[in-house]
């Protein structure tokens, strides 16, 4: 099974290096004079170098080829940083520079043995580069907002989206300009890789929505930089059969009492939560109920010092006592909010124990995150997560307010989580 749902995006996704070489290396190609041949007749080829040698570097492309890229002297090379979309701001650099690591977009000629690729011209953004306007943006996706669309008003270009947390729903007018960028997730993938442009008329309510830009100064309003949104099912209920050998399982939904079938591939995502931390969310989601708090929680409904493998600690973060980044944990600590206002289920669903299908048992509680699907074929599942049977006891409620809060979109998305490519 995969380690984790991984969106590149976080923001310097490999699609988005792509989009950032093709524009500058068009440029290139369109001033480069005196080569002997046209762009359009030579060959090109992106992808990350995977060693350096002295007459040039080993290229692994994206198609999954592994070219011998020869760099003669009078090789055109320049690099770019990640958010630049022209040469303005290029450098020009030698190709010791180039290491492995780097992201290039390589046009030049290719021998007759199709693995040896003599260079014309290089455009090359450095891995460290990347990995800081990775970081970067991994911030502003943490500081933005994120949660199900509830209304849409295409005459002002405005989302309304809802967040929800233990402490309660909150309502934020989300506001699109000409300049902000619309992604979709793919069909069955929350991938920010995955994503593809979108429009405003994609948006429809229920669907989850993540956005990055800036906040007012009471919280109702964003005005939003970029957005990825996407239609997905949310399914909670009791596992009723399981097929290992066709990788699927049946599950009775919760909410309306029919069983779906839920098909696995090995892109899908299964955790399983610790029972103490499943207790505390449902504690939380029950707004600390009569009868004291659960096991493992303090005064005040805070977690005691022995905590379940992966949950963050508590006070850390903007919000918290321990101030911003405080001890490692998550914005505002469990169960406090973020700048979004909504507990960062995803930071703490990345840290879950993997799972696998044989793991499950009939009549495990789980909580699924899903392709739209059909009544008859079934949904693909995008991630899964079990232990959950407090959690879906503890209200009525109490699963929407965890999928509103945004743990299952969380991994589609840009965030600090994620590897790299």
């Amino acid at each position: 099974m995969r380690k984790g749902i991984r969106q590149r995006p976080t923001g310097v996704g490999t699609r988005r290096v792509l989009y950032f070489l093709c524009k500058s290396f068009l440029v290139i190609s369109l001033v480069a004079t005196g080569r002997g041949q046209t762009p359009s007749a030579l060959y090109k080829a992106t992808g990350t170098v995977a060693g350096t040698a002295p007459t040039g570097f080993t290229l692994q492309t994206d198609a999954g080829t592994r070219l011998t890229v020869l760099v003669p002297d009078n090789v055109l090379l320049a690099r770019v940083a990640p958010n630049e979309t022209t040469l303005k701001n290029a450098t020009r650099i030698t190709a010791g520079e180039i290491a492995v690591g780097d992201r290039v977009l390589v046009q030049g000629r290719l021998a007759d043995d199709q693995k040896t690729l003599v260079a014309v011209r290089v455009i090359d953004m450095s891995k460290a580069a990347i990995a800081q306007a990775h970081a970067t943006e991994s911030a502003e996706w943490q500081r933005g907002v994120g949660g199900l669309v509830s209304a849409v008003d295409p005459v002002t270009s405005t989302l309304t989206v809802t967040t929800a947390g233990f402490g309660g729903t909150k309502k934020v007018a989300v506001h699109i300009s000409k300049d902000t960028i619309l992604r979709r997730y793919a069909p069955a993938s929350v991938k920010f890789e995955d994503a593809t442009p979108g429009t405003l008329a994609q948006i429809q309510p229920g669907d989850q929505l993540r956005a990055r830009g800036t906040r007012s100064a009471d919280g109702n309003d964003f005005a939003a930089q970029e957005i990825v949104s996407g239609s997905f099912r949310n399914i909670a209920g009791t596992v009723s059969l399981i097929d290992t050998s066709q990788n699927t399982i049946s599950v009775v939904d919760l909410k309306t009492k029919k069983p779906v079938l839920v098909k696995f591939t090995t892109d899908t995502q299964l955790r399983k939560m610790d029972p103490m931390m499943a207790q505390m969310i449902a504690f939380r989601l029950k707004g600390g109920a009569q009868g004291g708090p659960p096991s493992g929680v303090g005064p005040g409904g805070t977690a005691s010092t022995s905590r379940p493998a992966g949950f963050p600690p508590s006070g850390g973060g903007q919000g918290g006592p321990g101030g911003p980044g405080s001890q490692g944990g998550p914005p505002g600590g469990f169960g406090g909010p973020r700048p979004g206002g909504a507990p960062d289920f995803q930071r703490m669903l990345s840290r879950m124990p993997q799972a696998t299908l044989a793991d499950l048992k009939k009549g495990d509680a789980v909580m699924i995150v899903a392709s739209q699907g059909t009544d008859s074929g079934g949904v693909t599942a995008i991630t899964l997560l079990s232990g959950v049977e407090p959690i879906l006891t503890a209200s009525p409620s109490a699963s929407q307010a965890v999928f509103m809060a945004g743990w299952n979109l969380g991994g589609g998305m840009p965030s600090g989580e994620e590897g790299t490519q």
